[in-house]
């Protein structure tokens, strides 16, 4: 079915309206580095929430998650059962990193740890940008506009390359133009659109399936076809996705993402008070309870749908969300979903573009040049952006050699960078023995021993040259995230037992031992029965999922 006039006037009234807000940020001035990098800390809860969600939801979710779906079932969905860690920053980070009033993550590290902590964690933060979100985000983008639209090619040259790298120039228009004002209030308009789209996608795969009989017909038949796939927890002996692995890995990689990745911690940061920063990581973690239903579960329907004879997949797995789209909607319901695809890339983008901006110019530059004016800041962070989108595409071509499924490829790589970050960052809160040496120095070990894994999976060769090598490539890869996360502290440990940690009057409120009466006291009086009655809910909700689908 192809993609009509009714769903290019449906396409291009969204994009007017995103124009539209794009035009309005533009218009109100910009005074310093804090107007443009934390929209002047001056966002409610409504805004951050939906932040939080869009930028998480990529064009990686939409395309990644259901080739998931179509490849593992349920398996993966503990990666998207995480609003619970959503409820961590909420109530554990936000404070700290509110009462410190930081811009960056890594300038958190820097007051617990030492200014070279703070440096290599930007750095290892950069890095993720570009192996991860940035080249899995375009590749899942353009692949998926690519399917929707069935062009192959366009003046010669491959329709994926057009599509993937409009997408990214046009995003990052606005992004230079309104700073992080323009990403929260474009995430407005996009989470609604955005999910929109996603729920329509569920509707009709399951009424399609349902053969006219109703959804739970379809969900009935789904489950039937699906089998062993439809349980979230596989045996320990299981080859993929051992129950115990996924547990400690999807968490792991879970707490570094939610909780100290500047790409989502940056959102809670334009707060106008720690209260609006909690209740957006709140709506957050409702808005998080989604993607499993929305995302993961099409890409069974469509393996269901393959299965019964009644859908093409034999492009693969990372086709699923896009055929779905091009075979089963109507006209004018494509360009919603098309719609929401597009916002879910620009979101991700966007948020993506403002981050990598931030950590350049405040942890590098600035402490590099200092006493510049605001103004050539501000243009060094959009130079910086530009730098991380290019090397983000240049990595695209190596996304299909990771796996054949696209979430988990993105996964594979996150489970490599995340076990260092969150061994520092949750010792350092936890415990004031943690010393600034063993916070740079496990930082970098950590990290090391990831890539190590990375590079092997790359290089078979190399991978089968000895046997050390070969146990770490042949090592199921949550496996080795958790080892990876065990390693790091008793690195950390072991580092501290030998040197010097800091003073209580040096930590002053950066450890949990160290907070004050005062402090204590602000944190306490910035919720109430609100926030622990919605936090509850959340619990609860997914306590239910995980009882339903055991």
């Amino acid at each position: 079915m192809s993609f009509g006039v009714l769903d290019w006037v449906v396409l291009g009234l969204f994009m007017l309206a995103l124009l539209g807000i794009v035009v309005w940020v533009a218009l109100q001035k910009e005074d310093d580095t804090e107007d443009y990098f934390l929209a002047g800390r001056n966002a409610g809860w409504l805004v951050i929430g939906a932040s939080i969600f869009a930028s998480n939801i990529g064009s990686e979710h939409l395309v990644g998650l259901a080739s998931a779906g179509a490849e593992n079932g349920f398996a993966m969905a503990h990666w998207e059962l995480q609003s619970w860690i959503i409820l961590m920053l909420a109530w554990i980070f936000v404070p700290f990193y509110w009462r410190t009033r930081i811009f960056t993550t890594p300038e958190f590290l820097e007051r617990r740890y030492s200014p070279e902590t703070r440096t290599f964690f930007s750095f290892i933060s950069l890095v993720s940008y570009v192996l991860t979100k940035v080249s899995v985000t375009v590749f899942a983008g353009g692949l998926a506009i690519q399917e929707i639209f069935g062009i192959d090619r366009m003046f010669g040259v491959d329709f994926f390359w057009i599509a993937a790298i409009g997408l990214v120039i046009l995003t990052g228009i606005y992004t230079v133009v309104g700073g992080m004002k323009a990403v929260l209030w474009t995430s407005v308009l996009q989470t609604p659109v955005l999910l929109l789209g996603s729920i329509i996608i569920l509707f009709a795969g399951l009424t399609q399936l349902g053969a006219g009989q109703g959804l739970l017909e379809g969900w009935a038949t789904m489950s039937e076809v699906s089998g062993e796939r439809m349980h979230l927890f596989r045996p320990a002996d299981d080859p993929e996705f051992p129950w115990p692995a996924v547990i400690g890995g999807s968490i792991i990689i879970g707490l570094w993402y939610w909780c100290t990745d500047q790409y989502i911690v940056q959102r809670v940061l334009s707060a106008r008070n720690m209260t609006q920063a909690r209740r957006g990581a709140i709506f957050g973690g409702y808005l998080k309870l989604f993607p499993v239903f929305i995302f993961l579960v099409p890409g069974m329907i469509a393996f269901a749908l393959a299965e019964e004879g009644l859908l093409d997949l034999s492009a693969g797995p990372n086709a699923a969300f896009p055929v779905l789209v091009r075979e089963l909607l109507p006209a004018g319901v494509k360009g919603i979903v098309l719609g929401g695809a597009i916002a879910a890339l620009m979101s991700s983008l966007a948020s993506l573009f403002n981050s990598s901006a931030t950590l350049f110019t405040v942890d590098f530059y600035e402490r590099m040049r200092p006493g510049r004016t605001q103004h050539h800041y501000l243009n060094v962070g959009r130079i910086a952006t530009a730098v991380v989108v290019l090397l983000g595409v240049a990595w695209v071509p190596v996304i299909p050699l990771l796996g054949d499924s696209l979430y988990e490829a993105l996964q594979k790589v996150q489970g490599l960078i995340a076990p260092s970050i969150v061994a520092v960052f949750f010792l350092g809160i936890f415990s004031s023995r943690i010393t600034p040496k063993a916070g740079y120095f496990g930082l970098i070990i950590g990290f090391c021993a990831g890539m190590l894994r990375l590079v092997l999976d790359l290089s078979p060769q190399l991978a089968t040259s000895n046997a050390f090598f070969n146990s770490i490539q042949t090592m199921n890869w949550l496996y080795y995230c958790c080892a990876l996360l065990i390693f790091t502290i008793l690195v950390m440990i072991a580092i501290s037992l030998m040197t010097k940690a800091k003073t209580a009057a040096e930590l002053g409120g950066l450890t949990l031992g160290s907070t004050t009466p005062e402090q204590r006291q602000e944190v306490r009086e910035s919720w109430s029965g609100w926030d622990v009655f919605h936090s509850a809910v959340i619990v609860g909700i997914i306590a239910l999922i995980y009882v339903v689908f055991w």
